[in-house]
């Protein structure tokens, strides 16, 4: 009997996984891979409201669950966490706690990364891209411990305490849609808002994002998946997942969600390379 895809994707806090790459997540454990998730921090930086910390000691502690349950939906064989706390955004109180992930060194990180690579042995590692989607420092500090330890993972003198040496087939970054961020410099031009101050705290340059393009090297079909990945972002509802559910915002976000692109780092590309539609080499 041949083996069953491992896919492993090495993300920074809950919801990253499905307001991310969560159509792709899905997709590959419809189709009986095994698709696992490690996540560096439990989101403790995450603003919420009261109502949604009700019954919960921690804002950690219920961002867990919202991505445990996301996780059940989206059909994660498994879900690791490396212990870190949540860096918070550039500038903000977070950023000086001892635990943030920010303060640990990308080696150290990368050490934690390369256990759950030689234990689960993927065929397709997943992050985030080189500026963390939208510059969030968790996000760009686990993309290069990601990156470090797919390129130590066979190497039996890095990190041996952390398990035989083992060699994944592929490594991709997850690239956003290019068509989402130019409608949202769009609208928020509209509206009369700088785009260079987007999101709930102003604190994400759209304009700074935009101008940088990500070769695609993988365009997902991921239509068949949309409606887990909609259910598995309505559970990380301390964050706004499920507003997009109703009305005219919710055509517009599946016209632009339809696929979810990726760069591939390993094996490298050569020259133009026609976008494939399979994360798993052949």
């Amino acid at each position: 009997m041949s083996r069953k895809p491992v896919l492993l994707a090495v993300l920074a806090h809950p919801d990253d996984e499905s307001f991310g790459m969560g159509g792709t997540l899905a997709l590959y454990a419809s189709r009986g891979a095994d698709v696992y998730l490690v996540c560096a921090t439990r989101g403790e930086a995450g603003e919420a409201d009261a109502e949604h910390l009700r019954g919960f000691a921690s804002a950690g502690e219920m961002r867990e669950a919202e991505l445990r349950c996301a996780a059940g939906i989206l059909g994660l064989k498994g879900v690791f966490f490396l212990g870190y706390r949540d860096s918070g955004m550039p500038g903000s109180e977070a950023n000086r706690h001892p635990q943030a992930q920010i303060n640990h060194p990308v080696e150290e990180v990368a050490g934690r990364v390369v256990k759950y690579i030689r234990e689960l042995k993927p065929d397709v590692v997943l992050t985030f891209d080189p500026i963390g989607g939208y510059r969030h420092p968790d996000h760009i500090h686990i993309h290069r411990a990601t990156v470090l330890a797919f390129e130590k993972a066979d190497d039996p003198n890095f990190y041996p305490e952390a398990g035989a040496p083992f060699r994944p087939g592929a490594l991709y970054f997850h690239i956003m849609p290019r068509g989402f961020i130019r409608f949202a410099i769009w609208g928020s031009r509209l509206l009369g808002r700088d785009p260079r101050r987007w999101g709930k705290n102003g604190d994400i340059d759209l304009v700074a994002i935009a101008e940088v393009d990500f070769p695609v090297h993988a365009r997902i079909d991921v239509r068949s998946a949309l409606d887990k990945k909609d259910r598995a972002s309505a559970c990380h509802s301390s964050q706004g997942g499920g507003r997009l559910r109703r009305g005219p915002l919710r055509v517009l976000a599946r016209l632009l969600g339809e696929y979810e692109a990726f760069m591939r780092a390993f094996p490298p590309v050569e020259g133009k390379e026609k976008a494939r539609r399979d994360l798993l080499l052949d």
